[in-house]
């Protein structure tokens, strides 16, 4: 059988240089490379066979989960696990969302992460149980936004978010300007938010802009 080949993605060194250690205790898997960015991922991937790749969500030149979305495209054969300190729910279903296989937070044991790599190398998806509470929690609270809020509500939103104000919103939707503020008020009630700035915040962590 031959060896998993696995790569290592993560902006701090000596975390890379750890879990290249650890996983180099196994005979079943192969360290084939890491990298310490997004365009270093890329570089990697175009040269060298990479079976499953373990990445960080924040890293520099860009999003580790946008490059989850790009790389599967480019390289579809390779497959993601998150590795990351990030336990918020809206990160993992976004992960899912741009193709992650598993999502693990930097906290799991030894064994945790080899059962991770053993189960996505054979095409499952791997989440432990708190991860997949965050995200089916997260899951529910979108959808339940996403129902609150009205088709007119969402055009009011996407147009606020954009920056234009109650008149430019009011004059673009042919609506008064009392119009767009009862809108306003609704969503911010619906949404259970103080003001316009934590009505965006929270519709773009919602995914609703």
């Amino acid at each position: 059988m031959s060896l998993l080949k696995i790569a290592v993605v993560d902006d701090h060194q000596l975390f890379r240089e750890g879990m290249i250690s650890l996983l180099e205790r196994s005979d079943d898997l192969e360290v084939v490379g890491d990298s310490s960015s997004v365009n270093e991922l890329f570089e990697l991937l175009a040269k060298t066979k990479v079976d499953i790749v373990l990445m960080d969500v924040s890293m520099p030149g860009g999003d580790g989960l946008e490059a989850i979305e790009k790389a599967r495209e480019e390289f579809p054969k390779v497959k993601f696990i998150v590795l990351t300190m990030h336990a918020e729910g809206q990160y993992v279903v976004k992960a899912v969302r741009n193709g992650a296989f598993g999502y693990l937070i930097k906290n799991a044991d030894e064994a945790e992460l080899l059962e991770a790599i053993k189960q996505v190398s054979l095409g499952k998806k791997y989440f432990n149980k708190e991860i997949s509470h965050l995200m089916i929690g997260n899951m529910a609270i979108e959808g339940e936004s996403h129902k609150k809020l009205s088709e007119r509500e969402l055009e009011v939103l996407q147009l606020v978010s954009d920056g234009k104000t109650t008149k430019e919103v009011a004059e673009l939707l042919f609506v008064s300007t009392r119009t767009v503020e009862t809108h306003r008020v609704n969503m911010m009630k619906k949404l259970n938010v103080q003001n316009t700035a934590e009505l965006i915040k929270k519709a773009a962590h919602l995914q609703l802009i």
